[in-house]
């Protein structure tokens, strides 16, 4: 009864807004897992390149490593410095003035991913990774309910524990997490295709799906399905971090950017999609800023709650890099449904959302 009366108020109080002249119909939401802000605004590190890729790895050294900060960082995130650079906005760079913090006390996965989606930190409930149903309801969830969205709401994800994080059992929003293959009736050639290949593809990272994976299945779910909102949810730079494994993180990232490209080159290819669509980029924690610390990340980790955050859309003024501003990750879910002309405030602790990502043009 509890939970009936929780939702209830929840949908009282998400009601649809006056667009403003918004032209923003749908949402993808991405997040790259323990992305250091670091990385994406100065490119490879210098310290941890000459600890172990300028040994180890020469391609990955060639690749990566260039002399000025501009070359640097747009040869590992080409997407994010050419197309949202000069269509969008990238938020993060403290070394200019542009600060994004987390506000939970955890600086953990279960924990960010939960502010990013119900707007609000839960430091007496969230404290663990455990794969546990999320008593918060998120705006994924919410928006699944509305006129309009129902079934349009999905979500493709590395980490398995998402099927918790969104709440499968209560939720009804499409969720493809962790090791799962495609599933259904009416499957695509590439789908059946990728639910063979990922049977005996060898997988470092256990239970944890190769983000190609997630992102080829949720990229034919879409092409199929025409979500009006949709999740990606990518894990290898997390898990290439904790190894210490700085090569593999820097692959990570630059697929994930290539991933983006792909994604938003669909989106404008598409009749449903095509000035139509905002794109959301973030992450769920910062990490170390040291040679030893950015492995790990946590409460006791300095400064692993500084995150960054990219957005392009029809709505955004496409200002770029910011050089000045203050904001958190539990302004996103208010900003989400204020891009789809609607409101999400179920407790006075989220986040209002960010003006300057919805402006109109």
């Amino acid at each position: 009864m509890r939970n009936i009366l929780i939702c209830a108020w929840l949908l009282l109080a998400l009601f649809a807004c006056t667009p403003n002249g918004r032209k923003t119909e749908n949402v993808i939401l991405v997040t790259l897992d323990g992305m250091r802000w670091q990385e994406v605004f100065g490119g490879a590190d210098s310290s941890l390149m000459k600890q172990q890729v300028f040994i180890k790895d020469a391609k990955v050294r060639d690749k990566f490593w260039k002399n000025e900060v501009d070359e640097r960082r747009k040869a590992l995130f080409p997407f994010l410095w050419s197309t949202v650079a000069t269509q969008g906005q990238l938020h993060g760079n403290r070394w200019l003035g542009s600060q994004v913090n987390v506000t939970n006390q955890m600086w953990f996965s279960y924990p960010g991913y939960n502010e990013i989606l119900s707007g609000s930190a839960d430091d007496e409930r969230i404290t663990s990774n455990d794969n546990i149903d999320n008593p918060n309801v998120t705006v994924l969830e919410i928006i699944n309910q509305q006129p309009g969205f129902e079934k349009k709401v999905a979500a493709f994800t590395s980490w398995n524990v998402f099927s918790g994080i969104i709440n499968r059992n209560r939720s009804g929003v499409f969720i493809s997490a962790g090791l799962e293959p495609a599933s259904g009736p009416v499957l695509s050639e590439g789908e059946l295709l990728m639910n063979k290949m990922m049977s005996v593809t060898p997988n470092p990272l256990g239970d944890v799906r190769l983000d190609a994976f997630t992102f080829y299945y949720g990229l034919e779910y879409m092409k199929r399905k025409k979500p009006r909102v949709m999740f990606f949810s990518f894990d290898e730079t997390d898990d290439f971090a904790h190894s210490g494994e700085y090569a593999a993180y820097l692959n990570s990232a630059h697929a994930a950017d290539g991933f983006l490209r792909e994604l938003w080159e669909y989106v404008q290819s598409d009749l449903q999609y095509r000035n139509k669509t905002t794109l959301l980029i973030t992450v769920d924690h910062g990490r170390g800023t040291t040679a030893t610390e950015w492995k790990s990340h946590g409460i006791k980790i300095a400064n692993a709650d500084q995150i960054w955050f990219a957005v392009v859309g029809p709505d955004t003024p496409a200002t770029g890099e910011q050089r000045e501003g203050q904001y958190y990750q539990n302004q996103f879910a208010s900003t989400i449904s204020s891009l789809l002309g609607l409101k999400f405030q179920p407790n006075p602790d989220v986040g209002l959302l960010i003006q300057g990502v919805c402006n109109p043009n």
